[in-house]
C-alpha cells in the first residue's frame, strides 16, 4: 500500500554516511521539515549543512500526506483565544498565513513543478449541535481582522449545516515538491545521506557527535527534525505527545469530482482534495478513520472499509486505485513545539508536535529554527517554545486532552491480548505464550514464523499487533517496527531485539 505521491514519483538514491564527518549544521530527518530547512539555512548562510535520513529522502510522513496547505486546522482558532489569549492566536494565524507565503515563494523562486494551486478551504458540519461551534470560530477569526467566511453551502456533493471559509489556501504535489528542493540542496552544496541512521547522540566541549553507520558526524548546531524526536532526555517529549494514525483512500469515478479543500469537524473526522493526474483524470482523496497508535481496540483492517463503504454513499461507482496510512505526533495542548530542544543543551533544536497539518507548520518550523542558527529574531517563536511549561488556562479542554491522550503515555502502557500459538492463523501476527515467556509471532502466508521480544526498544512498552500493515505498533509513542524487528517509524533508534533458540 503505497500513496499517490510515492507512486508517481521516482524514488531518490543519496549516499549513506561511510566515514567521519565535521560539519556546522547536522539536520536528521530527511522529511518536510528537515529539507526546507536545509534549503533556508543554505539560502542564506555559507555554512556546511549535512541532511541525514534513515531511509529514503521525502519517504516519511510528508509521502503519507494529504498535502493541503493551509493555515486553518480544524476548529483551533477559537481554542488558541480561549486558551492563550488574542496574541498567541494571531501568532498561530500569522505564522501559518506566512509559511503559505513561503511555499509558494519557493517554488516560484525555484521553478518548481509540484501542482501547486489556490483553493478555497473549509471546515464544514453535518450535524446542527456543531453550528455554534463553526459559528465561534468565523466570530473570533473575524474579530482579529482575517477574512473567514460562514457559510451555509459548499461545493461539496451533499448538504451540509454550515462551514468556515478560508480563501486563499492551497494544495500541491508534496514529494514533486520536495524532490526539486533536494535538486537545489545539491546544488547549493548540502551534503545528502541516505540509509543513515543515528544511534546515538553526544555533547562534547560545545559540539554534538552523531553517530551513525560506525562513523562520527561533529557539529555546532543540530537539528531533530525526525517527526518524533529520537533523543528522549532532557527533552522528555514522550510524556508531552502522543500519535495518532489516519487513512487515506484515493478513488476514481466517473462523475464530476469538486474542487476545494475540506476537513469536517464532526466525529468521525472526514478530510477531501482533489488530485489531477497525468492522464488528466482527477482522483478524490478521501481521508479519516483515525485513531491513537496503536491502540488494540481498533480493528485496523475497517480503517480503509469504512471510508470506502461510506464515499461508496456518494459516488457508487467509486473505486479505490490507492490508499495508505500515517501517523503524527499531538501535543497536550495542540501547539507544536519548534525551537530549542532543552534549556541544557545550546544549539539543538526541535520541530515536532504538528498535529496532520505539517505542511505549512513544517514551513513554519523551518523559518524559526533556521532563524535561531543565524541569530535572527523571529516574530513566532514564544508560542511554539519547545521549551514550555506554562499552564494551559483552559482546564476543562486540558481535561478533555489528558483523557484523551493517557491511553498514548508511557505512564499507562497497554497490554494486548494474548493468543494460543496454535489459534493462530497464516499470515497473521499476535503476542503469544510460548513456555511462560511473552513473543511477539508473524506466521507469513506459508507458515514461516518470524518472532520477536514484544516490548518497544524506545522505552519498553508491549507491543501490538497490527495485521492490516504487518507491523508492530507501540501505544505509548507511537513506534512502529516491520515483523522481523525493524525500525519502520521513531522515536526508537534500535530494532527489536529476537529470541534465541527457541
Amino acid at each position: 500500500m503505497k500513496s499517490y505521491w510515492v507512486e508517481s514519483t521516482n524514488l531518490t538514491n543519496y549516499p549513506k554516511v561511510e566515514k567521519d564527518i565535521k560539519t556546522d549544521v547536522c539536520i536528521i530527518g530527511g522529511g518536510i521539515t528537515g529539507i526546507s530547512t536545509a534549503y533556508l539555512i543554505s539560502k542564506e548562510s555559507d555554512l556546511d549543512i549535512t541532511l541525514l535520513e534513515a531511509d529514503l529522502m521525502g519517504m516519511g510522513v510528508t509521502a503519507n500526506t494529504t498535502a493541503k496547505v493551509t493555515s486553518q486546522h480544524g476548529l483551533i482558532y477559537d481554542f488558541l483565544y480561549t486558551s492563550f489569549g488574542k496574541e498567541s492566536m494571531v501568532a498561530y494565524l500569522d505564522s501559518n498565513e506566512e509559511a503559505i507565503g513561503l511555499i509558494e515563494k519557493i517554488i516560484e523562486d525555484e521553478n518548481i513543478e509540484c501542482n501547486f494551486v489556490k483553493e478555497d478551504a473549509y471546515v464544514y458540519t453535518c450535524e446542527k449541535d456543531n453550528d455554534e461551534k463553526i459559528k465561534k470560530e468565523v466570530e473570533v477569526l473575524k474579530s482579529v481582522g482575517f477574512e473567514a467566511e460562514y457559510v451555509k453551502e459548499s461545493p461539496l456533493p451533499f448538504e451540509i449545516v454550515s462551514a468556515v471559509k478560508f480563501k486563499n489556501q492551497a494544495r500541491f504535489h508534496s514529494r514533486k515538491y520536495l524532490l526539486s528542493l533536494l535538486k537545489v540542496l545539491e546544488n547549493n552544496n548540502v551534503k545528502l545521506y541516505e540509509n543513515s541512521k543515528v544511534v546515538d547522540i553526544k555533547h562534547r566541549n560545545d559540539l554534538y557527535e552523531i553517530y551513525v553507520n560506525e562513523c562520527k558526524i561533529e557539529c555546532k548546531h543540530l537539528v531533530l527534525a525526525t517527526h518524533y524526536p529520537i533523543k528522549n532526555f532532557p527533552g522528555m517529549y514522550f510524556i508531552k505527545m502522543y500519535q495518532d494514525s489516519s487513512y487515506v483512500i484515493a478513488i476514481e469515478t466517473e462523475k464530476e469530482i469538486f474542487d476545494g479543500i475540506y476537513i469536517s469537524c464532526d466525529t468521525p473526522t472526514t478530510s477531501f482534495r482533489n488530485v489531477a493526474e497525468e492522464n488528466g483524470k482527477k482522483l478524490l482523496l478521501v481521508g479519516g478513520s483515525g485513531h491513537k497508535t496503536g491502540d488494540t481496540s481498533v480493528k485496523i483492517e475497517d480503517s480503509y472499509i469504512n471510508l470506502e463503504n461510506y464515499i461508496k454513499t456518494i459516488y457508487p461507482d467509486a473505486k479505490v486505485k490507492y490508499k495508505w496510512m500515517a501517523e503524527d505526533c499531538v501535543t497536550l495542548d495542540k501547539i507544536p513545539y519548534i525551537g530549542e530542544f532543552s534549556n541544557f543543551l545550546p544549539n539543538m533544536y526541535v520541530a515536532t508536535g504538528y498535529k496532520k497539518w505539517g505542511m505549512t507548520t513544517s514551513h513554519v518550523a523551518a523559518r524559526i529554527i533556521t532563524d535561531k542558527i543565524l541569530s535572527k529574531e523571529n516574530p513566532y517563536a514564544k508560542i511554539y517554545t519547545a521549551t514550555r511549561l506554562e499552564p494551559i488556562k483552559n482546564s476543562k479542554e486540558f481535561g478533555n486532552m489528558l483523557k484523551q491522550s493517557t491511553y498514548s503515555l508511557a505512564i499507562n502502557k497497554v497490554t494486548p491480548p494474548i493468543i494460543d500459538f496454535e489459534e493462530l492463523e497464516n499470515d497473521s501476527g499476535g503476542v503469544v505464550n510460548y513456555n511462560g515467556e511473552k513473543l511477539g509471532i508473524y506466521k507469513d502466508k506459508n507458515g514461516k514464523i518470524f518472532a520477536v521480544i514484544p516490548y518497544c526498544k524506545h522505552l519498553g512498552c508491549e507491543l501490538s499487533w497490527n495485521n492490516l500493515e504487518k507491523t508492530w505498533d507501540c501505544p505509548c509513542h507511537g513506534s512502529r517496527y516491520d515483523y522481523k524487528g525493524n525500525i519502520i517509524t521513531e522515536p526508537t533508534t534500535e530494532n527489536l531485539d529476537i529470541p534465541q533458540n527457541k
